[in-house]
């Protein structure tokens, strides 16, 4: 006899051939205005206003072969194989002199690890992703409330449940920033997610997405489109579609120097560093693996300018 949970699944199979990520309210964004990389390039190399901390929210454990392509060149050249790989799960904290404090990612909620059914993490879920594994350091509670002027916005690399897995401790009023296209665009997979996607967005701001420009003829977005976050060129939204439609990586001026927040683009420094794209865990390899090369390529011209990657 087929059980209930399986009939469920069936059913959604059924329905939701070509789902997007979310069902969450989308708008485009008020914050930023288009650039493009040659502007941010002249900016780039000078030292900026923002303070940049990197926060490991938590630790986690999850198999090599969904951080790396395996079956590429370099993997195999290197003799690597399939093992659980220690990873972290960052949330980046950005504070503007002028505007305030933000968020590159959300880090992790312990209210989420403790009961993820409760917070809406479909049961399929932790047979691929094991959230209620992970090894809390600092919760986003504690990034929160480390804030005393509050947060004024949480920037997405993307929207997969381990980069919005603190949103059960944002406040409803925070305003959220995506990738074009990141919680829209359909896909078969999506039905697997959806509900959580929609489920830890529920009650929070609407989605506001860059204002990256489309390939006019496949209504994708393009690698390598820039927006000027706040305008006076400290912070820059660079989209890096493959991994997922919509993931944006980060480049940040600050007094140091410029920091590149990779996304999960380039989940390792392994992967950074030979130039291999993630594995099962990303939508479009071929594209995902463009964007890793126009980055590298990107601090090649730029080289130190300091990079951060997805989890390690």
């Amino acid at each position: 006899m087929v059980s209930t949970r399986w009939l469920v699944v069936l059913s959604v199979l059924t329905v939701c051939q070509g789902c997007g990520l979310s069902d969450h309210r989308v708008v485009q964004s008020r914050l930023g205005r288009v650039s493009n990389l040659v502007e941010m390039e002249k900016l780039v190399d000078e030292p900026g206003p923002i303070e940049l901390e990197t926060i490991n929210s938590a630790d986690w454990t999850v198999p090599l072969s969904g951080l790396l392509n395996l079956k590429s060149a370099a993997a195999q050249q290197a003799h690597l194989t399939d093992h659980p790989e220690p990873i972290h799960v960052f949330a980046h904290v950005l504070r503007h002199p002028k505007f305030g404090t933000y968020l590159v990612d959300t880090g992790v909620s312990q209210q989420l690890v403790d009961d993820p059914n409760g917070h809406g993490v479909f049961w399929l879920i932790p047979l691929v992703v094991p959230v209620g594994k992970m090894q809390v350091r600092t919760s986003t509670s504690q990034i929160v409330a480390q804030s005393p002027g509050g947060i004024q916005g949480i920037f997405f690399t993307h929207l997969h449940i381990d980069h919005i897995s603190g949103m059960p401790d944002i406040p409803s009023d925070v305003p959220l920033y995506v990738g074009r296209g990141e919680s829209t665009r359909t896909s078969f997979q999506n039905m697997f997610v959806r509900g959580t996607t929609t489920r830890l967005l529920q009650g929070k701001a609407d989605l506001q997405e860059w204002p990256f420009h489309l390939d006019n003829a496949r209504k994708d977005v393009l690698i390598g489109e820039v927006v000027d976050i706040f305008g006076d060129g400290s912070a820059f939204a660079i989209s890096v579609p493959g991994h997922t439609p919509g993931s944006t990586a980060y480049v940040i001026r600050t007094p140091k120097g410029p920091v590149l927040l990779t996304g999960d683009t380039s989940h390792t420094r392994w992967g950074w560093e030979h130039g291999v794209e993630p594995g099962s865990y990303t939508t479009d390899q071929p594209m995902n693996l463009k964007s890793l090369l126009m980055l590298k390529d990107l601090v090649s011209r730029h080289p130190t300018m300091e990079v951060r990657y997805g989890h390690q």
